[in-house]
């Protein structure tokens, strides 16, 4: 019987022992981390770098999250297939990465039962979203049912996604402004959008909303 193709795999998360705990679980025949990233940043490049198979990736990182790392993953390597492990359950959060290219949603609460037969069934073009998200999802998908609500949209563009990251992290407009390879006065057109659409009035307010969101961690 042929052996099955090994997975090699890209591991994206902020926080060194959680990189290591999902070592461990990953240990099996056919699953290989090739390549670890500290943030969304790094794991472009990494995937650029080594060409992965499967990059498993956290939402809420430090200069990309997981959601726009996963958008340019999309774009630059549509052969690299995208898994999130998230401690978040909420359903924009879901279907956000969908939109993004994700094909699975695990929790991290549950990955050493869900993340193996995840990273399977995405190898194998299945879409997974572990019994515990399902659950959260269907709750507040009744919940927002029940209160006449609709599933909620993106309130804001991509573009302003970074620049409200990058504000909420404390970069400076001229900071932003180099990193993103545009003018400050674009950053600061683009800083005011945000302010108008979210009804915020300072750094603070955007600060908290960031937070809140998942684009930084308190």
């Amino acid at each position: 019987m042929p052996q099955a193709a090994e997975t090699r795999i890209l591991l994206a998360d902020d926080h060194r022992l959680v990189r290591r705990g999902v070592r461990l679980i990953l240990g099996e025949p056919g699953l290989t981390v090739v390549a670890e990233a500290g943030d969304g940043a790094e794991a472009v490049e990494a995937a650029r770098t080594h060409h992965p198979d499967l990059a498993i990736l956290d939402i809420a990182m430090p200069r990309l999250t997981g959601l726009q790392a996963a958008r340019e993953l999309s774009r630059s390597q549509p052969g690299t297939r995208i898994l999130m492990l998230t401690m978040y359950d909420n359903e924009q959060y879901f279907f956000e990465a969908l939109a993004a290219g994700a094909s699975g949603y695990v929790l991290k609460s549950v990955a050493d039962r869900d993340l193996v037969e995840a990273c399977h069934a995405t190898m194998r073009g299945e879409p997974f979203l572990c019994p515990g998200a399902a659950n959260a999802l269907i709750r507040h998908y009744l919940d927002r049912a029940h209160e006449g609500l609709s599933i909620p949209s993106k309130a804001i563009t991509d573009r302003e996604e970074e620049i409200l990251k990058l504000v909420a992290e404390g970069n400076t407009s001229q900071e932003i402004a180099d990193l993103l390879v545009i003018s400050v006065k674009t950053v600061e057109r683009h800083r005011a959008n945000l302010l108008e659409k979210l009804g915020m009035k300072d750094r603070l307010e955007l600060t908290r909303y960031a937070i809140r969101v998942g684009l930084i961690e308190p």
